[in-house]
């Protein structure tokens, strides 16, 4: 019997629902379509009001140039003329405002034709008038007559702007006693859309009241599992930023191996050719062509042995003098050492530097090369005048810098081999400059990375542990 009555006041509640909606939604459309009237009917006062503003602009500007050709006349200057024309551009301007306003309005338009052959007729009397006197410089009986012809035209002007405005009011009251008999059923409509609205607003709080705990304990399921998830995430990207380094030190490492073996298999037959070379001079007689030749083995040879030992440097674990500094002072001496580049390009440097940040276990020296190598290529990566942001800020314990440029960036096949030595994306690079850095960071246990879109620019991110 309970249930049954319940399903009773359930289907009775779902019937009144729908039929309060039903009526809300009939409310509503009259509602909107009275209320687009009422915007409809301030659209045209707008209309309205600029029509007869550009009419009043129209007028306006004739004066004035009828006062500066006059002016002319009077005393001569021939500066007044260009003012003139200036008048005559801006009374084109308001008319060609009018005929985009009025274009649907037929006799309007014809008004405007008129209007628009009146002032052109009048231009024609006022530039044959100032022609005139230009060539006499005397004032004329002709000149006299014209004057007085152009005061009938502008009398006739501003009657016809007043006959085109007086019209263009009474069209508006026409379409505003149309719209006002729509405002006895917007105020029916709003009252019966609030009755109906209070009673969903009481149906909504029944209805509310019963759902509201299911949908809590939903919500704190949800929040939980959403907290879950971004610890899960930051623990993910933390281990990919560790699997990251952990790659850069293989590759760091591997680079090295094959270095020295390199410079083990080279620097052999280097010195095996230094020493025939030398032998070779004593025994071959001496002319103009063989030492041409052997000067050109020599120095090809002292060559590859200066590149595998600039290979060397950069895989070498260096000896390192550490003493504590600040990030911001070492960034700065860096930038000190690059003003010539940044001078000569034109470069902006913006500094966003935490001024509490704390200091850092360092060899200062070596860690300044490694800024200069990172300053100098985000210089030449940029066209002149572009701009170079350094940043430092203490984040997770970890104090992080940032050199930022706007040039013209890398590919993702590029930025993948950035660190590789001997690679460059520039004309005359060694390829060794970054090679370099990522050496001197790595020794100091930090980490660099590299972030870059092309035509945006590149980010380099350096880390390091506070002391």
């Amino acid at each position: 019997m309970m249930k049954n009555f319940f399903d009773k006041i359930a289907n009775r509640t779902r019937i009144g629902f729908l039929a309060a909606f039903f009526l809300l939604l009939v409310a509503y459309i009259l509602t909107f379509i009275s209320t687009q009237k009422v915007f409809t009917q301030d659209y045209w006062i707008n209309h309205t009001n600029e029509v007869i503003h550009s009419l009043d602009n129209v007028v306006g500007f004739i004066n004035k140039g009828e006062a500066i050709y006059r002016g002319y006349i009077i005393t001569g200057d021939v500066n007044q003329l260009a003012r003139y024309d200036k008048s005559i551009i801006s009374t084109d301007s308001c008319l060609a405002t009018l005929d985009s306003l009025i274009e649907d309005g037929t006799h309007q338009q014809k008004n405007l034709d008129t209007l628009h052959q009146l002032i052109v007729d009048k231009f024609t009397r006022v530039k044959r008038i100032i022609y005139t006197f230009s060539a006499a410089r005397k004032m004329t009986p002709e000149l006299l007559e014209g004057n007085k012809e152009g005061t009938i035209r502008s009398t006739d002007i501003e009657a016809h702007v007043k006959k085109m405005q007086e019209e263009e009011r009474g069209q508006w009251l026409n379409r505003s006693e149309e719209a006002s008999k729509y405002n006895n059923l917007v105020r029916v409509l709003n009252v019966i859309s609030i009755i109906i609205a209070i009673l969903l607003t009481i149906y909504s709080i029944i209805i509310f009241n019963k759902e509201n705990k299911g949908k809590e304990e939903q919500s704190k399921k949800a929040k939980d599992f959403q907290a879950q998830l971004e610890k899960r995430v930051e623990q993910l990207a933390d281990l990919n930023k560790e699997l990251i380094n952990l790659r850069s030190l293989e590759k760091y490492a591997v680079t090295g191996r094959i270095a020295r073996t390199i410079a083990h298999e080279v620097r052999n037959p280097l010195t095996n050719i230094n020493l025939s070379i030398e032998q070779l001079r004593t025994e071959v007689p001496k002319s103009e062509t063989t030492g041409l030749f052997f000067d050109m083995v020599v120095r090809n040879s002292e060559r590859i042995n200066n590149l595998v030992s600039d290979l060397l440097n950069t895989t070498r674990v260096a000896d390192l003098n550490f003493s504590k500094t600040s990030i911001n002072e070492v960034l700065d001496s860096a930038i000190d050492f690059a003003a010539d580049r940044i001078e000569l390009k034109q470069i902006k440097v913006v500094k966003n530097y935490d001024d509490n940040i704390c200091g850092i276990l360092v060899d200062i020296q070596k860690i300044k090369v490694a800024f200069l190598n990172i300053i100098v290529n985000a210089i030449e990566a940029m066209d002149d005048g572009g701009i170079l942001t350094i940043s430092t800020e203490n984040i997770n314990n970890k104090c992080v810098s940032k050199i930022k440029d706007n040039g013209k960036g890398m590919t993702r096949e590029q930025l993948g081999r950035l660190f590789e030595p001997y690679f460059t994306t520039k004309e005359k690079g060694n390829g060794l400059g970054l090679a370099n850095s990522q050496n001197i960071i790595l020794g100091h246990n930090g980490s660099i990375s590299a972030e870059s879109e092309p035509g945006i620019g590149t980010t380099f991110t350096i880390i390091f542990d506070f002391t």
